[in-house]
């Protein structure tokens, strides 16, 4: 997968967050944040090179970049939090303001017909059966 577009479009909005919240839930200072980002980067972009490209009409692409943003952090941390703090935080680094706003507005949408029907659209993709990255609903 190119690092050009979604994923580098998530890198730059979530990014600063992840840091962030390094400070906030962990205790650590700003300056190991900066280096923990600044190796994070690299390792981010290193592990979407890896990923095949996804098809167009996968709605699951998303979800592979958050979690290959959410590993390089954890990756490059001094130690390695428990699942319990490592929830928060990522909850925490993913809703900033505009991840509550696109959560409302796609929240509105959710069990239209317009919706179901692209869910069944999906489903009727099996992109899985292409791309080991994706999944089958």
């Amino acid at each position: 997968m190119k690092y050009i577009g979604m994923p580098m479009g998530m890198w730059v909005l979530f990014g600063k967050s992840f840091e962030r919240n390094l400070c906030t839930d962990f205790g650590l200072d700003s300056e190991t944040a900066k280096t923990v980002r600044k190796r994070a980067k690299s390792r981010y972009k290193e592990m979407i090179a890896g990923v095949p490209e996804f098809e167009k009409a996968d709605r699951f692409r998303m979800n592979l970049v958050n979690c290959a943003m959410l590993c390089a952090f954890v990756l490059n941390m001094p130690e390695r939090p428990d699942v319990g703090r490592l929830t928060e935080y990522y909850a925490d680094s993913m809703m900033i303001s505009p991840m509550k706003w696109f959560c409302r507005m796609s929240g509105k949408n959710k069990f239209t017909d317009k919706d179901i029907s692209s869910l069944r659209a999906t489903e009727k993709l099996r992109a899985a059966d292409r791309n080991p990255y994706s999944w089958n609903m």
